[in-house]
């Protein structure tokens, strides 16, 4: 059973601007990738920027090309996986930013990602995927989503459930998307998908939030009903 989130009920107080220029690159980098692959960019740089810029945990492990750990946040495989990277990262990105403030928010979105890179690498059993490259920004979006988790639990998530769309409270959303990277990730279902990503980003998130994200959700309400007050 696959969920399609097509909006959250829950409007920020402020701009995201950070959230919206974080899929602004990512589209761009793409589109770079996409037109030097049919030959209408004659760059060599264009032309090999996946293999320069994805992370391989082997290069990791052995302390080289460690930027790729950045690099390889704002590379995607197809459009199908930056649209739906974009999607979630669009609709629960602006609430978080909008909690932790925009520098903190990039911040936090670096360190969820560096969190998913480095689970997938020690999650490792097969020695030949230490040299298979990885790229995508689900891991840091995983973040996204285990912050929201613990600063919006009950907001609505409206929700596809083919064929009708359906409010769902962000818990129940959020817990069934997790608890399916774990059944992903246990029965190795998608051998392509780094499923152990996903789970280290949310982690990484889930404890960001709690240690910093609560404090300045209840500060910002605080300080907003003074004001309305």
């Amino acid at each position: 059973m696959r969920l399609f989130p097509v909006r959250d009920i829950n409007r920020a107080l402020t701009t995201p601007h950070v959230n919206r220029t974080l899929i602004l690159v990512n589209v761009i980098v793409f589109l770079v990738m996409l037109l030097s692959d049919y030959g209408l960019i004659d760059s060599s740089f264009a032309w090999d920027i996946g293999e320069k810029f994805a992370m391989t945990p082997y290069y990791i492990i052995h302390g080289e090309k460690l930027y790729t750990l950045f690099t390889s946040m704002f590379l995607h495989a197809g459009f199908f996986h930056l649209f739906g990277n974009m999607l979630y990262l669009y609709i629960f990105g602006d609430n978080v930013e909008d909690v932790f403030g925009h520098v903190n928010y990039l911040v936090f979105y670096m360190v969820c990602g560096l969190a998913a890179s480095f689970t997938y690498t020690i999650s490792i059993m097969d020695p030949q995927l230490y040299m298979t490259p990885v790229i995508g920004a689900s891991g840091a979006i995983a973040g996204v989503l285990g912050a929201y988790l613990v600063l919006y639990p009950k907001a609505r998530i409206l929700t596809l459930v083919f064929p009708v769309i359906v409010p769902i409270p962000a818990m129940f959303f959020l817990g069934f998307w997790f608890l399916m990277q774990w059944l992903y990730a246990f029965f190795e279902v998608g051998g392509n998908v780094a499923w152990w990503a996903h789970i280290g980003g949310f982690i990484a998130g889930i404890i960001l939030a709690l240690t910093f994200g609560l404090k300045r959700k209840k500060a910002r309400e605080s300080r907003f009903s003074l004001v309305t007050g």
